[in-house]
């Protein structure tokens, strides 16, 4: 999540669904307390002694709950009850045993829990290497090799700006790489929108990631994107060295300039300007732990208080919109009539439109553009069945069906068809 600068935030009838469910309305809880004691803590002491969770028989969650630190050894045995793998879960929330055949207030199916899972054979020891792909901020899975800016620059131009736009200002839907200095960008981050013209957060990969590792990693396995894993490990440091400089980082104190070339060593060396902007710390060994401490203590999400009734003293504040959009084009409307018919879309335009034009719209990527009839002459010189089939297996740097697997063969037949015939 993202570090709170804000942390006074009012806590009324809900906490999140990472902390324990609060203790039941007060007016019950005094009633049901002293019988759950008296009740629990022979089960209780005996659990603790033998070391076993707690017959909770006739027991709901919540109103072991409302007995709290009243009874700490009851305590004790709910809290082993309701861990996992002796742990607290990861995200602090509960993990229900099955009681009375129930987990709460509802049955549940005992025999499809107790049904063992099929996962399939044990990872060989070269799968889990195959797959095992990750780099991490300490540097693991990070491999040798070097790149320069220059050469990062040749590469984007050619594989990446038709997506991300020149210099990393992003193209329509794709995201930009850059806000400028990064230093100065990573400080908007704090930025709130409370008038109409106040400037938002630069959230982009200068300002906003911790660690460089996910830039080498993302760029290493997803780019681009119709061909992943195609980049050598060079052209991805070389890559990363551009994405560096438009972001205008520095390394061990060192600005990345246009002669800049990165390698291993260097990399290791990057310290992001918001590397401390995330809570909680879960990189290294103790990262689950920190993660587990921190979204079970109330306080870093809220202010701790649990309340079910009488919450506010007078009449609570409510936050309203100052300023709504009124403007919208078309006007908002309720109408669920069907919109006028219109004009028939020519067959495969939309599919074209939706899964084929990041590749074809243009020739950047390799592939033949819409619109340039030298390029579709030369395709159709194989036949139109060979193009079919072309579409629907991959070709070169083409995945099958472009990537979108979920497009029948006939899909991709009509896709051809329209791209042939726009380009005519």
């Amino acid at each position: 999540m993202y570090k709170s600068y804000h942390k006074k935030i009012v806590a009324s009838t809900l906490l999140a669904s990472v902390v324990f469910l609060g203790t039941a309305c007060n007016a019950s809880n005094d009633e049901k307390k002293s019988t759950i004691e008296t009740k629990s803590t022979a089960q209780a002491q005996s659990a603790v002694a033998t070391n076993t969770p707690m017959n909770t028989e006739g027991f709901t969650k919540r109103e072991i709950d409302a007995v709290g630190p009243a009874n700490a050894l009851v305590s004790e045995t709910v809290k082993k009850t309701y861990e996992h793998n002796g742990k607290m879960v990861i995200d602090g929330g509960v993990t229900y045993p099955i009681v009375n055949g129930k987990t709460g207030a509802y049955y549940v199916n005992e025999t499809a829990h107790k049904t063992p899972f099929h996962n399939g054979k044990p990872a060989t020891a070269n799968e889990q290497k195959a797959w095992d792909i990750d780099v991490m901020p300490d540097g693991t899975g990070l491999p040798e090799g070097s790149g320069s800016v220059e050469e990062g620059d040749e590469v984007y131009e050619e594989k990446c700006a038709s997506c991300h736009g020149d210099f990393g200002a992003g193209s329509g839907l794709y995201p930009k790489l850059t806000a400028g200095n990064a230093y100065e960008a990573q400080k908007t981050l704090m930025h709130q929108r409370i008038n109409p013209d106040d400037d938002g957060p630069q959230r982009v990969f200068g300002s906003n990631w911790p660690y460089a590792s996910t830039l080498w990693w993302y760029i290493k396995t997803g780019m681009p994107h119709q061909a992943p894993m195609s980049l050598t490990n060079d052209e991805v440091y070389a890559l990363t060295a551009y994405i560096l400089y438009i972001n205008e980082i520095k390394i061990d104190g060192v600005l990345v300039d246009d002669e800049y070339v990165l390698d291993r060593a260097k990399f290791l060396k990057i310290v992001m300007p918001n590397v401390d902007g995330f809570e909680p710390k879960i990189n290294g060994p103790k990262g689950a732990d920190n993660a587990r401490e921190y979204y079970n203590n109330p306080l870093n999400y809220g202010n701790g208080v649990r309340c079910m009734k009488d919450c506010f003293e007078g009449e609570p504040k409510v936050s309203r919109i100052i300023r709504p959009i009124a403007d919208f084009t078309p006007a908002l409307t309720a109408e669920k009539t069907m919109p006028a018919a219109t004009a028939a879309a020519v067959p495969g335009q939309a599919t074209y439109e939706a899964s084929c034009a990041v590749c074809h719209a243009t020739d950047s990527m390799g592939a033949p553009a819409v619109g340039d009839k030298a390029a579709w002459a030369a395709v159709l010189e194989k036949g139109i069945d060979k193009v079919y089939h072309n579409a629907n297996n991959g070709i070169n740097g083409m995945p099958p069906k472009g990537g979108a697997m979920d497009l029948t063969d006939a899909q991709m037949k009509e896709v051809v068809d329209y791209m042939v015939n726009a380009s005519k």
